[in-house]
């Protein structure tokens, strides 16, 4: 998998020249063996042009069982040892079908100004060449963060140097005993592992990312170094489903005040996962929970700005802690997402969760869209209902089910609208303020008059003084009804862009009320369920 890492490397610069100091994995027995093309019979023996033509190419691949090959220690400390003046920057290389990613690190030597004797480190990933812009950049964020914390414990205690010192020792007492014995492969990284408490972090670092993608260090047992990989963290309920950040932050900015937020661990367990000095706001906004509240009853609750509760969820979001949902309620309406996937540890997890129940059977009562309140027995106990809101929350961890919104589009027939009639200077009154508002879009030229509208058999709404009169056959609208559904098109709620929960919480209207417009006017209001496009990013049938 491309997002995996292929190598950890280490490599210094300073006066006495470029070494490297530590790889993970080493993988020793594959660079013997691309050593043996390269490695001279006999060390005296003069170097000729015309045999040097007639050598082995060099290799196209360096890349075997997932490890890096085919590139000697001498080659890649001389490619990462950049110049001073490319520190601070960007690091990006790519060879063959490997990228290589880093961060260049300068650091001044303790107690010296000289700049020529200052020291550059450099942390560098190597990735697989078609590793996307994203992954790439996620790369060079966690080679910076690194170089910035061993930068500090250098400056604090010197850590770095007394590290280097250890790993040079010890490349220097492995490279005699290898010229005593010319037949010893022994590798210098087993016993830098033993030695170095930074090669051991950096062997972690590589195994956090090719496993849980998440990284939770101690540099010298006294910094902090945490990291999120979002495109492996979240691939927890789907394999090969890539969240790049920039899908994360799409969501983001449509976040709204109506919106929720679903944990998808217990709130205990990540209370107890956060580390000791966590942000006191996180742990109340936690503390506080609800799938039932939303956002903005989320931060009354806890005493938060409602700026804070968005930084926090988004927060929560990159870390594959919780997702975005709107607040569970009876309306709410929910589908068999259509990339949900059955395993078997799926159905083992929900009958060890639920005894009694089958995953199959529950599912099934989705595959056509279903309301929690359709769900709801009135003669039930409330140990049931609670029961259902736990299957519903479970479902919705495991991205199984997906909720549907109602949206309304106007959609004006022969005998429906009619353009409106604008209101002279003279007219007052309460519908002053909507003077020469606008013309009703997709009117059809064959529509017809007026008069034409009057005498048609199907109901209409016409034009007068800017509110719309609706015309039915054996019952009268109440002109409450008339003058909400007249503000709702005004302000371009009735364009197919706004769900139900959006414009009740916008305008301040129940329920209720929407759904007497939409009866009252179904002629020329159409609804269609769908997703709501700030949730249905975290399911990977969009195309995002």
């Amino acid at each position: 998998m491309e997002i995996n890492p292929l190598s950890v490397i280490l490599v210094k610069s300073d006066s006495k020249g470029d070494r490297m100091l530590f790889r993970y994995p080493h993988a020793a027995n594959l660079e013997r063996d691309s050593k043996q093309f390269t490695k001279r019979k006999n060390p005296y023996a003069l170097t000729i042009s015309e045999d040097l033509l007639q050598s082995t190419p060099f290799p196209t691949s360096n890349i075997s069982n997932g490890n890096l090959t085919g590139l000697s220690d001498e080659v890649l400390s001389t490619l990462f040892a950049v110049k001073p003046e490319l520190c601070e920057l960007k690091f990006e290389l790519k060879v063959n079908n490997v990228r290589f990613v880093g961060h260049p690190t300068l650091l001044p030597s303790r107690g010296l100004k000289d700049v020529n004797s200052s020291m550059l480190f450099n942390i560098v990933f190597a990735l697989q060449a078609q590793a996307n812009h994203s992954v790439v950049k996620c790369y060079y964020d966690l080679s910076k963060r690194l170089g910035i914390a061993l930068r500090h414990e250098e400056k604090r205690c010197g850590f770095l140097t007394d590290e280097i010192k250890v790993m040079v020792s010890t490349h220097d007492e492995v490279a005699a005993r290898s010229e005593e014995e010319s037949e010893s492969d022994e590798s210098p990284y087993e016993l830098i592992l033993q030695r170095s408490s930074l090669a051991r972090d950096l062997k972690s670092v590589f195994n956090s990312l090719s496993t849980s993608g998440v990284i939770n260090i101690m540099v010298n047992k006294w910094i902090q170094v945490s990291f999120c990989l979002p495109q492996k963290v979240h691939q927890s309920h789907k394999k090969g489903f890539i969240m790049n950040p920039e899908i994360i932050d799409r969501c983001l900015e449509s976040l709204r005040p109506y919106h929720g937020l679903l944990l998808l661990i217990e709130p205990l367990d990540l209370l107890d996962s956060l580390p000791a000095d966590s942000a006191p706001a996180l742990v109340r906004l936690i503390q506080m929970y609800s799938p039932l509240k939303s956002l903005q009853t989320l931060a009354a609750d806890s005493d938060l700005s409602l700026a804070q509760v968005f930084q926090l969820t988004g927060h929560l979001v990159y870390w594959a802690k919780a997702t975005i949902i709107y607040p569970l309620c009876e309306s709410n309406v929910y589908v068999v997402a259509p990339d949900a996937v059955l395993t078997a540890q799926l159905l083992d997890a929900f009958s060890e969760q639920f005894p009694g129940l089958c995953l199959l059977q529950v599912i099934s009562d989705f595959s056509l869209p279903t309301s929690i309140s359709q769900k709801l027995n009135p003669l039930s106990q409330p140990q049931q209902q609670t029961q259902l809101v736990k299957i519903i929350i479970w479902l919705l961890r495991n991205h199984l089910l997906l909720q549907l919104h109602t949206y309304i589009q106007y959609m004006p027939t022969l005998h429906g609208c009619q353009k409106v009639t604008s209101i002279t200077e003279d007219d007052s009154g309460p519908n002053e303020s909507m003077k020469n508002q606008h013309s009703w879009e997709g009117t059809d030229a064959s529509a017809g008059t007026p008069g034409e509208s009057d005498t048609g058999a199907s109901p209409a709404l016409r034009g007068t003084s800017g509110i719309f009169e609706y015309q039915s056959d054996g019952f009268s609208i109440p002109s409450e009804d008339m003058i909400l559904l007249d503000k709702l098109c005004r302000l371009g709620y009735l364009k197919g862009g706004h769900h139900l929960e959006e414009i009740m919480y916008l305008e301040n209207i129940r329920r209720s009320q929407l759904l007497q417009i939409l009866d009252k006017f179904r002629d020329v209001l159409i609804t269609c369920e769908t997703e709501d496009p700030a949730i249905a990013l975290f399911y990977s049938h969009f195309d995002c």
